[in-house]
C-alpha cells in the first residue's frame, strides 16, 4: 500500500513575522554571583549545571531552566569546564590542575575518575553520556567510553600548541579540537585517529561546536574570525565577526542556529552577542552587551544559557564576580519525512517547549497521535513511526 502523506508543520499561535531572536533580551537567574567558568544544558533546557572557577569554586546545578539553582556537595576546586548529557543526568567537570569528575545522579553525587591531574580545558559527552572526551593545555586528549569509569589516551600528536576547546557528536563518534594557538583537528571514530583540517587556518582558536551529527562544524578565533564547515571538515567558509575577545561559540542540533560570544570588544568594552539562523552564512547583533564567557544551547536553539565574568582580556584569561543569564526564543519546530523499510518516519529536533504531534484526515479535525515519540541520540530528534495507510493524512506539531 502507498502512503500520501502531505506534511503541515503548523504551530498554533507560533508564526513568526520576522525573526524575534535578535530582539530578545538576556534574563539573569536567580544563581549566585560567583567567578562563574562554564555552563552546559541538556538538549531540552531545562536542566542545567554550571561551574565557577576559584580555589574555592563549586558546581550548581537547575532542574527548572535556571529558575532556581542547587549548589552540588563538591571538593572546592578551581572548575574549569563541564559537559552534560542529554536528558541531563550525566555530568562530566574538569578542575584546573586537578581531576575529572563525573556524575550519574545530575549531580546529586560526584566521583573522582583515574586521570592525571592535568589543567584540563574542556570536555564533551555523548548525547547518552557514555562516550566523553577530554583536553589538556599539555596537548592531551583523553577518552572514555564507560561514563567516566576508564579513560584511554588519545592525543594527536601534531603539534606542541595547547588545546583549548572539543566538541562531540551526539553519538560521541565525530570529535573536533580546537588549539590556540594552532589547528582544528576532526576524529570520526570517537578519538582513536585525528586528522588536521587543513582549509582552516590555523589561528588562536577559543572555542568550537559541533551539530548533533557532526556534519556541521563552527569554530571562533579570538580575533573575530569564524569559519564554519558543512561536511565534517572537510571544507571549511570563512564568516567574519568583529574584532574581540571572542570567548564561546554555541551550536544547535541541526547546526543552523549559532550564537557567539565575546568577552570585550575591539575597544576594551563589554562584549557583543552575535546570533546566526542559517549556519553561519550571515550573523545578527544581538541587543545585549556584558563581559560574556561560555553559552551553551539546547538541542533546537531556543533556550540559550550563558555565565558572566570568565573570558580573556589582553590574552590573558580573566575571571570576574558574575551571574548566569538566560535567552529565550519562541520555538518553531520542523516536522522531517524519512521512509524507514515500509514505514514512515515523522521527526523533529527535541523542543524546548513541550509539542504533541496531532493528525488530521481533513485539516478540520484534528487528534493527538497515539504513537509514543522515541528520542534518537544520534540526531537528538524524537521519531515516530507511521504504518501505511489507504487514505492521505496531515501532520502537525502543537503544543500542549
Amino acid at each position: 500500500m502507498k502512503i500520501l502523506l502531505p506534511i503541515v508543520a503548523a504551530i498554533c499561535g507560533l508564526f513568526l513575522v520576522d525573526d524575534p531572536a535578535f530582539a530578545q533580551t538576556w534574563t539573569p537567574t536567580s544563581a549566585p554571583t560567583n567567578y562563574w567558568i562554564s555552563v552546559a544544558s541538556s538538549a531540552d533546557g531545562s536542566k542545567l549545571v554550571a561551574i565557577s572557577g576559584t580555589l574555592s569554586g563549586s558546581i550548581y546545578t537547575s532542574t527548572n531552566s535556571g529558575n532556581t539553582w542547587i549548589s552540588n556537595n563538591v571538593p572546592a576546586l578551581f572548575w574549569w569546564t563541564v559537559a552534560s548529557s542529554a536528558d541531563g543526568t550525566k555530568l562530566v567537570a574538569a578542575a584546573n590542575n586537578d581531576l575529572i569528575y563525573t556524575s550519574t545522579s545530575a549531580g546529586t553525587t560526584w566521583i573522582p575518575d583515574n586521570v592525571p591531574v592535568l589543567f584540563w580545558t574542556s570536555v564533551a559527552s555523548s548525547a547518552d553520556g557514555t562516550k566523553l572526551v577530554a583536553v589538556a593545555s599539555a596537548n592531551l586528549v583523553y577518552t572514555s567510553t564507560n561514563s567516566g569509569g576508564t579513560w584511554a589516551s588519545n592525543s594527536p600528536a601534531m603539534d606542541d600548541t595547547p588545546y583549548h576547546s572539543v566538541a562531540s557528536s551526539a553519538d560521541g563518534s565525530k570529535l573536533a579540537i580546537a588549539a590556540d594557538p594552532g589547528m582544528i583537528y576532526t576524529s570520526t571514530n570517537s578519538g582513536t585517529t585525528w586528522t588536521t583540517a587543513i582549509n582552516a587556518p590555523g589561528t588562536n582558536w577559543q572555542a568550537i561546536a559541533l551539530s548533533a551529527d557532526g556534519t556541521r562544524l563552527a569554530a571562533i578565533a579570538r580575533s573575530g574570525l569564524v569559519y564554519t564547515s558543512p561536511d565534517s571538515g572537510a571544507t571549511w567558509m570563512s564568516n567574519s565577526l568583529p574584532a574581540g575577545q571572542w570567548t564561546s561559540i554555541a551550536s544547535s542540533a541541526d547546526g543552523s542556529k549559532l550564537v557567539a560570544m565575546a568577552y570585550e570588544d575591539y575597544s576594551g568594552h563589554a562584549g557583543p552577542v552575535y546570533l546566526s539562523t542559517d549556519s553561519g552564512t550571515t550573523w545578527m547583533l544581538n541587543t545585549s552587551s556584558n563581559n560574556w564567557g561560555f553559552v551553551a544551547s539546547s538541542a533546537d536553539g531556543s533556550k540559550l544559557v550563558a555565565v558572566l565574568g570568565a573570558g580573556v582580556s589582553g590574552g590573558f584569561e580573566t575571571i570576574l564576580p558574575g551571574g548566569i543569564y538566560i535567552f529565550y526564543s519562541t520555538p518553531v519546530p520542523q516536522l522531517n519525512l524519512a521512509p524507514s523499510g515500509g514505514n514512515l518516519t515523522v521527526s523533529w529536533i527535541v523542543p524546548s517547549t513541550n509539542f504533541v504531534l496531532q493528525q488530521s484526515l481533513d485539516l478540520s479535525t484534528w487528534m493527538d497521535t497515539t504513537n509514543t515519540p522515541a528520542l534518537n541520540l544520534t540526531n537528538l530528534q524524537n521519531e515516530v513511526v507511521l504504518s501505511p495507510t489507504n487514505s492521505s493524512g496531515f501532520y502537525r506539531l502543537e503544543t500542549p
